[in-house]
């Protein structure tokens, strides 16, 4: 863990850029920090390919004080038009290593300590991945809930492009990194409050107001269900829903902070591409 100060700066945090539409990649160029102490978390779902990876967060560390990512399915997938063909963990410490050259934050890097507005609070970047664990209603185990959603017609693309080589299942590299994770969050100081920054939701009520409720299934993990309480967490921001939002659960709150998709983005009323202010803590 370090500690950084945050001067008089803000925490800010957004996701699910998907800068593979022209729209979302002005929308990078054009976001700006600010004041000079803003940092930025971002919650994964950048690009598929490391070229357009590299060029967002190379473009938003050399703008923001700081940058925090952590990995989203999209960068996690080995895309067929993408020239670095990896797989699982391999693309994953890829992306690591990339982030350190860039001065990004990382969920392998030690937790910076935020001691701006609303500070100090410990920031704990995540790769937790998803076990199946969010079933459909009426779904006893994880190959029930997979028929039920290929009837549907509702099915992630990590089906066919999310690899967890070499871990035989995704589920199973899901468990190892939600177990060294957990590990990490006890160890830190019992009086500092946390922003626990994950692309899936820590819990899963955020998926209640999902169009297809079987995409739960690669929404996260019921072994976190309980994290938000016993980690002291000041707020647990996240993306991948493509539904912008805050939620209050338990005394809790859950930040939804993605972009999502020009077809999805349009139809608001607010601009796209504005990051969500997680502290200070907005009225």
């Amino acid at each position: 863990m370090t500690s950084t100060a945050g001067g008089a700066g803000r925490l800010l945090a957004i996701s699910d850029l998907h800068i593979a539409y022209e729209e979302n990649r002005a929308l990078v160029e054009e976001l700006r920090p600010g004041t000079d102490d803003d940092w930025l978390l971002v919650a994964g779902d950048v690009a598929e390919s490391v070229s357009s990876i590299e060029w967002a967060l190379k473009t938003l560390a050399g703008r923001f004080r700081k940058v925090v990512w952590v990995p989203g399915n999209h960068e996690l997938w080995t895309h067929p038009s993408d020239p670095v063909t990896l797989r699982g963990v391999a693309r994953y410490e890829h992306l690591v290593e990339m982030c350190r050259r860039l001065d990004v934050l990382t969920p392998e890097d030690p937790y910076p300590v935020w001691e701006g507005p609303g500070g100090p609070v410990a920031i704990a970047p995540l790769f937790l991945l998803y076990d199946y664990s969010f079933l459909p209603e009426g779904c006893a185990t994880k190959e029930e809930g997979l028929a039920y959603a290929h009837g549907t017609g509702i099915v992630c693309t990590d089906e066919y492009l999310l690899h967890p080589d070499p871990y035989p299942t995704r589920e199973d590299w899901c468990r190892a990194r939600v177990a060294e994770t957990e590990a990490r969050l006890a160890a830190l100081p019992e009086d500092l409050p946390t922003v626990l920054v994950n692309h899936w939701p820590l819990d899963r009520h955020p998926t209640e107001v999902l169009w297809y409720p079987e995409f739960a299934m690669w929404c996260g993990t019921r072994l976190t269900a309980d994290w938000h309480r016993r980690f002291r967490v000041e707020a647990m921001v996240y993306g991948h829903l493509h539904i912008p939002r805050t939620t209050v659960h338990e005394g809790v709150r859950f930040e939804e902070v993605s972009v999502g998709y020009p077809r999805e983005w349009r139809k608001r009323p607010h601009p796209p591409g504005r990051p969500r202010r997680v502290l200070p803590r907005e009225a």
